[in-house]
Protein backbone atom coordinates (compact mmCIF):
# COMPACT_ATOMS: atom_id res chain seq x y z
CA UNK A 1 0.00 0.00 0.00
CA UNK A 2 1.34 3.26 -0.89
CA UNK A 3 -0.14 7.12 -0.18
CA UNK A 4 -0.81 7.37 -3.74
CA UNK A 5 -2.78 10.55 -2.64
CA UNK A 6 -0.18 12.55 -2.07
CA UNK A 7 1.67 11.73 -5.29
CA UNK A 8 -1.38 12.02 -7.31
CA UNK A 9 -1.73 15.42 -5.64
CA UNK A 10 1.68 16.45 -5.84
CA UNK A 11 1.60 15.88 -9.99
CA UNK A 12 -2.03 18.30 -10.10
CA UNK A 13 -0.08 21.00 -7.84
CA UNK A 14 3.12 20.85 -10.23
CA UNK A 15 0.86 21.10 -13.01
CA UNK A 16 -1.28 24.02 -11.75
CA UNK A 17 1.48 25.74 -10.17
CA UNK A 18 3.95 25.13 -13.48
CA UNK A 19 6.39 23.69 -11.35
CA UNK A 20 8.98 21.79 -13.73
CA UNK A 21 10.86 19.31 -11.63
CA UNK A 22 10.85 16.21 -13.98
CA UNK A 23 12.45 13.92 -11.61
CA UNK A 24 9.82 14.35 -9.24
CA UNK A 25 7.27 14.61 -11.85
CA UNK A 26 9.13 11.05 -12.95
CA UNK A 27 9.08 9.46 -9.74
CA UNK A 28 5.31 10.70 -8.40
CA UNK A 29 4.30 8.91 -11.94
CA UNK A 30 6.23 5.85 -11.31
CA UNK A 31 4.76 5.54 -8.07
CA UNK A 32 1.17 5.57 -9.12
CA UNK A 33 1.65 3.23 -12.38
CA UNK A 34 -1.75 0.70 -11.79
CA UNK A 35 -3.28 3.08 -9.55
CA UNK A 36 -4.82 6.05 -12.28
CA UNK A 37 -8.66 5.76 -11.39
CA UNK A 38 -11.47 7.28 -9.79
CA UNK A 39 -10.17 10.43 -7.83
CA UNK A 40 -6.28 9.58 -7.93
CA UNK A 41 -6.58 10.38 -11.63
CA UNK A 42 -7.85 13.53 -11.14
CA UNK A 43 -5.88 14.76 -8.97
CA UNK A 44 -2.84 13.40 -11.05
CA UNK A 45 -4.56 14.98 -13.79
CA UNK A 46 -6.18 18.09 -12.45
CA UNK A 47 -5.27 21.48 -14.21
CA UNK A 48 -6.66 24.09 -12.13
CA UNK A 49 -6.99 23.96 -8.06
CA UNK A 50 -10.90 23.65 -8.34
CA UNK A 51 -9.93 20.49 -9.80
CA UNK A 52 -7.80 19.45 -7.07
CA UNK A 53 -10.06 20.73 -4.57
CA UNK A 54 -13.01 18.76 -5.61
CA UNK A 55 -10.67 15.45 -6.13
CA UNK A 56 -9.41 16.13 -2.94
CA UNK A 57 -13.08 15.84 -1.25
CA UNK A 58 -13.55 12.71 -3.28
CA UNK A 59 -10.70 11.03 -2.47
CA UNK A 60 -10.95 11.84 1.69
CA UNK A 61 -14.74 10.29 1.35
CA UNK A 62 -12.61 7.67 -0.29
CA UNK A 63 -10.55 7.43 2.30
CA UNK A 64 -13.07 7.77 5.18
CA UNK A 65 -14.91 4.97 3.89
CA UNK A 66 -11.71 2.28 3.71
CA UNK A 67 -10.95 3.47 7.10
CA UNK A 68 -14.11 3.30 8.42
CA UNK A 69 -14.63 -0.52 6.77
CA UNK A 70 -11.10 -1.48 8.18
CA UNK A 71 -10.84 -3.49 11.76
CA UNK A 72 -8.52 -1.77 14.14
CA UNK A 73 -6.85 -5.04 14.55
CA UNK A 74 -5.30 -4.66 10.91
CA UNK A 75 -1.98 -4.10 10.36
CA UNK A 76 -3.25 -1.73 7.90
CA UNK A 77 -5.36 0.15 9.80
CA UNK A 78 -2.71 2.72 11.09
CA UNK A 79 -1.31 3.68 7.79
CA UNK A 80 -4.48 3.80 6.35
CA UNK A 81 -5.52 6.66 9.06
CA UNK A 82 -2.33 8.34 8.71
CA UNK A 83 -2.78 8.65 4.67
CA UNK A 84 -6.18 9.82 5.59
CA UNK A 85 -4.81 12.57 7.65
CA UNK A 86 -2.40 13.37 5.61
CA UNK A 87 -4.76 14.14 3.05
CA UNK A 88 -7.22 16.17 5.36
CA UNK A 89 -3.85 18.86 6.21
CA UNK A 90 -3.06 18.58 2.06
CA UNK A 91 -6.49 19.77 1.61
CA UNK A 92 -6.43 22.83 4.51
CA UNK A 93 -2.69 23.56 2.31
CA UNK A 94 -4.68 23.33 -1.28
CA UNK A 95 -7.50 26.03 0.42
CA UNK A 96 -4.86 27.85 2.57
CA UNK A 97 -3.71 28.25 -1.75
CA UNK A 98 -6.40 29.18 -3.03
CA UNK A 99 -7.26 31.88 -0.94
CA UNK A 100 -4.16 33.14 -0.86
CA UNK A 101 -4.78 33.24 -5.06
CA UNK A 102 -8.17 34.75 -4.55
CA UNK A 103 -6.19 37.51 -2.30
CA UNK A 104 -3.76 38.22 -4.97
CA UNK A 105 -6.53 38.76 -7.71
CA UNK A 106 -8.57 40.99 -5.34
CA UNK A 107 -5.21 42.85 -4.85
CA UNK A 108 -4.72 43.46 -8.18
CA UNK A 109 -8.01 44.78 -8.94
CA UNK A 110 -8.07 47.20 -6.07
CA UNK A 111 -4.23 48.56 -7.41
CA UNK A 112 -6.07 48.98 -10.52
CA UNK A 113 -8.52 50.82 -9.01
CA UNK A 114 -6.46 52.85 -7.70
CA UNK A 115 -3.94 53.69 -10.65
CA UNK A 116 -6.91 54.89 -12.38
CA UNK A 117 -8.56 57.17 -9.21
CA UNK A 118 -4.97 58.43 -9.17
CA UNK A 119 -4.28 59.18 -12.29
CA UNK A 120 -7.95 59.37 -14.58
CA UNK A 121 -8.17 58.81 -18.27
CA UNK A 122 -9.80 60.79 -20.35
CA UNK A 123 -11.92 59.55 -23.68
Amino acid sequence: MSCHEIEALRLGLMTVLGVGDDSARDHAEKELEGHLEGPIEGLANAESLAEIERHLDATLVDLEEEVAAMDSDDPEYDYTRGRLLAVRDAERAVQRLSAQGESIVDGLGDAHDTLHETFPVED
